[in-house]
């Protein structure tokens, strides 16, 4: 959510739009450095794009290497892959090929839901290595967005650049001393907010089943155990240190109670369920409108 007495640097990467804030504007150099980085991570994991490293591994197993912040990317994965017992997974691409969400973006199901296969089945994720046994397609949406506005985060810190607002549609990271009030969007009515919350030096990140919704009832939030979108939750909330964790703890939060995943990670959240109820940390720092 850009400041109304801030500079925006706005462009478009990973197939969605993007908005940096900045108190000073942003020179030539650096605008042309973010997006060089967009493309590099796009250019890496996309699995839209035929000539991605992802694509690549997806048509012939083996071992392949990754960019540094593969490190950062695995132990996350792993570590909700086992909190969520398979649930969250990045080996769900083929799965949402199967529901329509392809590269070609056909939105028509070519066959019964796919459960993802099992990681240790097929994957060895170690540092910035990848290896597969059969080819897999991965999908690390859950939390790619997350990452790369972290990656973004750093290019500018590495300029000096310490106060600014990174909205990766929604994706959002704070830095600086300013507070900015950020509304949580009514699943059912994008046109209405449920709630609010101030946000200062952390991420902000949402999932919700209304977001790339296609078909009757099929959206992009999969169950990796069965290949089904899921029906439980219908919109999460996660704040916390690094817009990757809280990228990923926003899905994790559709497969799993917030309060098991407190016991493993610092941070606040909040679920909203198909039936209308609500659940939060008690840390949560949003207020909700009754």
């Amino acid at each position: 959510m850009p400041r109304a007495d801030w500079e925006d640097f706005a462009f478009e990467g990973i197939g969605t739009h993007w908005e940096i804030s900045t108190p000073l504007p942003l020179g030539v150099p650096m605008r042309k450095r973010l997006l060089s980085r967009v493309e590099k991570f796009d250019a890496d994991w996309s699995r839209f794009r035929a000539d991605s490293r992802v694509s690549i591994m997806a048509r012939e197993p083996g071992r392949y290497g990754f960019p540094e912040e593969a490190e950062r990317l695995g132990p996350l994965y792993r570590t909700l892959y086992g909190l969520t017992d398979g649930a969250m997974t990045p080996l769900i691409g083929a799965s949402l090929e199967r529901l329509g969400y392809d590269a070609g973006y056909s939105l028509t199901p070519s066959g019964s839901p796919l459960p993802a296969p099992r990681w240790n089945g097929v994957l060895e994720w170690a540092g910035t290595t990848i290896t597969t046994t059969s080819p897999v397609l991965l999908d690390i949406g859950a939390a790619g967005k997350g990452l790369l506005v972290d990656l973004l985060a750093d290019e500018l810190g590495a300029e000096g650049i310490d106060s600014f607002v990174i909205d990766g549609s929604g994706d959002l990271l704070a830095r600086g001393p300013r507070s900015t009030q950020v509304a949580l969007e009514h699943p059912y009515n994008p046109a209405q907010a449920i709630g609010i919350v101030p946000l200062a030096g952390r991420a902000l990140c949402a999932s919700a089943s209304n977001r790339r919704a296609w078909g009757d009832g099929l959206h992009h939030v999969l169950d990796g155990t069965t290949g089904q979108p899921v029906r439980t939750a219908v919109a999460t909330w996660a704040l916390a240190d690094s817009a990757m964790l809280a990228d990923a703890l926003a899905t994790a939060l559709f497969f799993a109670p917030g309060a098991r995943l407190e016991q493993e990670f610092n941070f606040s959240w909040l679920t909203v369920f198909s039936d209308g109820s609500a659940a939060h940390s008690a840390e949560f720092e949003g207020r909700l409108f009754t």
